[in-house]
């Protein structure tokens, strides 16, 4: 005969323990890990995309002008290839990902049980953030090999910029999830975003003055940018060179516009993603 632990709340209702709940998330991120491991062309590409990337840029002779230094152009690479990245693997994969078990009725089975609607979303995000560090981790090594070794003031702003790139493309991709019909229609219903984003995300190089550059600071994927430089040069978005303390305090505007389109991402997932197929 077993017992059952349980924890009440002060409402009297009873809670389920986190350890449960974490047990059923890793779970769910295995089989949707198992999926991406089968799928050989969507993991090959994911693989060589950092190595090829940065190869490409190698034989162009590198970004960022005539006069930036190795340490300016290999941070330059490493930042497209991480915006890249999270639009790609994160937003686009992860807004088909939606579609398509929504379409299955996929998420309508697990909500059934004690999935909640969290951890149906998050058990496909969890292996597109793993596939984005492990490409951000292929690209500093492709590029200290191809342009030479990029600096690393601040690791830990490295990381912000990462987990919060996905966790904002992550809920635009449930939002956007939310008005697609098939997953053919992604690649119309993801176009918005992707238009109005990248040519902002502060891939190349521009001066810090100007209203454009007031408003680019502002957008989803720039203070992903903003934060890939801080951590790896040291370099705010005047241009100057800072300690790994001065970093943090330069991080503290590009991480709460993170935190606030974090927010909005949630509030847009929450009203417009759909559980049930759209028929």
């Amino acid at each position: 005969m077993t017992t059952t632990s349980t924890t009440l709340t002060a409402g009297g209702r009873t809670a389920r323990p986190t350890a449960s709940r974490t047990r059923r998330l890793l779970a769910l991120a295995r089989a949707e890990t198992l999926l991406l491991v089968r799928n050989r062309a969507a993991l090959t590409n994911a693989l060589l995309l950092p190595v090829g990337f940065v190869g490409l840029f190698g034989l162009l002779g590198g970004v960022g002008g005539d006069g930036a230094s190795g340490a300016d152009v290999a941070a330059a690479v490493l930042v497209m290839l991480l915006v890249v990245a999270l639009i790609f693997v994160v937003y686009y994969n992860l807004t088909t990902a939606y579609v398509a078990r929504r379409e299955d009725r996929v998420l309508q089975r697990l909500l059934t049980g004690s999935t909640t609607r969290v951890e149906a979303l998050l058990a496909p995000a969890l292996p597109a953030v793993v596939v984005t560090l492990a490409q951000l981790v292929l690209g500093y090594a492709a590029v200290a090999v191809v342009i030479g070794p990029p600096g690393m003031t601040n690791p830990v702003l490295l990381l912000v910029a990462v987990l919060g790139g996905a966790a904002v493309l992550g809920a635009l991709a449930a939002a956007t999830a939310g008005f697609s019909r098939t997953v053919e229609s992604v690649q119309l219903t993801t176009l918005p975003v992707i238009v109005l984003v990248l040519p902002f995300a502060g891939m190349f190089p521009t001066p810090d003055v100007g209203p454009l550059s007031t408003v680019a600071r502002f957008t989803p994927l720039h203070p992903v940018s903003e934060l890939v430089l801080l951590g790896l040069n040291g370099t705010d978005a005047a241009g100057r060179t800072l300690s790994f303390v001065e970093t943090f305090g330069a991080a503290a505007l590009p991480t709460a516009v993170l935190v606030g389109w974090t927010a909005l991402g949630i509030l847009a997932a929450r009203r417009g993603m759909r559980w049930a197929p759209r028929r």
